[in-house]
């Protein structure tokens, strides 16, 4: 990573669309993997021949997650289009409070596994949606105004547990279905573009431990609060991000300053993007927020649908959270 200020206009995500053929040899790679331990998706060795597969996945795709994993760029988010997701074949889209995919009946999810070969090893929370390794974002019936993943109102940019002291490097988004009236927005905005437009004052504040975040409502009560911790660190001239603006607060009058002027500068050189069927959008959460706009359930069975994963580039690095060495973080 070459250490750089970035510019302060909105930046788009870096796309790659997938040719038919190499469509066609993902869907066959996918189909090998649900092979594998009854396509159950949280089995070892489904994991471990999800990694072995991603050595068969397209060049083009390869390279591309390659490159995202050393220098995810000025936006923070790789889309890839193309994803074989066999739309006319999907089930009813769920909806029930913590819907995850344990086993492989929509082979999409494998491709999950997969790609978190490809971006270092897959991971999942205990308390977080029973700790299953690909999970459902989908509305929930008389959740409409809670904020996070089974709600449809406005979701507020956060780096994905940004509380826990091993948070998600990636998040993996993957669209199954879109919102019937096509509204329900990816929004994401990174710290690289949002940092030239802090005074040096505000970011000196921002890298102080002045700011508590707390774990968010799909934790329950099972996490501990998290200790005052900087929003910013690492190096000052491309520093990491950690906070969640519906559960980060300052402690001091100047970090709750900061922390206004910090949302105002991202929303400032935010993006959005409407995720079709067979996109995949990986998110840099060391360094990118992310977040929704708001759109309209009807619980018909139709509707928006995204599968989610995370992944850790150095898995090691969260061993003392990993009872037997799996890819489930205790706490």
């Amino acid at each position: 990573m070459s250490l750089r200020l970035a510019s302060s206009a909105p930046t788009a995500p870096v796309t790659v669309d997938l040719s038919d053929a190499a469509t066609e040899a993902v869907r066959r790679a996918a189909q090998r993997v649900c092979g594998v331990a009854g396509g159950r998706l949280d089995d070892p060795d489904l994991v471990a021949a999800a990694r072995g597969a991603w050595e068969e996945m397209p060049l083009t795709l390869r390279e591309a997650v390659r490159g995202f994993r050393r220098d995810s760029g000025e936006a923070g988010v790789l889309l890839v289009k193309g994803i074989p997701v066999d739309a006319d074949r999907l089930p009813p889209t769920p909806m029930a409070d913590g819907s995850v995919r344990r086993e492989a009946t929509v082979p999409a999810a494998a491709l999950l596994m997969t790609a978190a070969g490809g971006l270092g090893d897959p991971a999942a929370y205990a308390p977080e949606k029973s700790g299953a390794l690909v999970q459902d974002v989908v509305p929930v019936p008389g959740k409409e105004d809670f904020e996070g993943n089974a709600g449809s109102t406005l979701l507020s940019f956060h780096i994905e547990n940004a509380f826990h002291p091993h948070r998600p490097d990636f998040v993996m988004l993957l669209c199954l279905r879109p919102d019937h009236d096509g509204t329900a927005g990816l929004r994401t905005a990174s710290i690289r573009a949002a940092l030239p437009r802090l005074p040096e004052r505000t970011r000196a504040l921002l890298a102080r431990p002045e700011f508590s975040t707390q774990p968010p409502p799909s934790f329950g009560s099972v996490a501990e609060p998290a200790p005052p911790r900087p929003l910013l660190t690492g190096d000052a001239r491309d520093p990491d991000l950690r906070v969640d603006f519906s559960a980060t607060t300052g402690v001091t009058p100047g970090a709750r300053e900061a922390l206004i002027e910090l949302e105002a500068a991202l929303s400032a050189v935010a993006h959005t993007v409407l995720l079709a069927p067979g996109d995949l959008a990986i998110v840099d959460n060391r360094v990118t927020t992310h977040g929704r706009t708001a759109f309209r359930p009807r619980y018909d069975g139709c509707d928006r649908w995204l599968l989610r994963s995370f992944a850790l580039a150095d898995l090691r690095r969260s061993r003392d959270h990993r009872p037997d060495d799996g890819y489930v973080l205790s706490n």
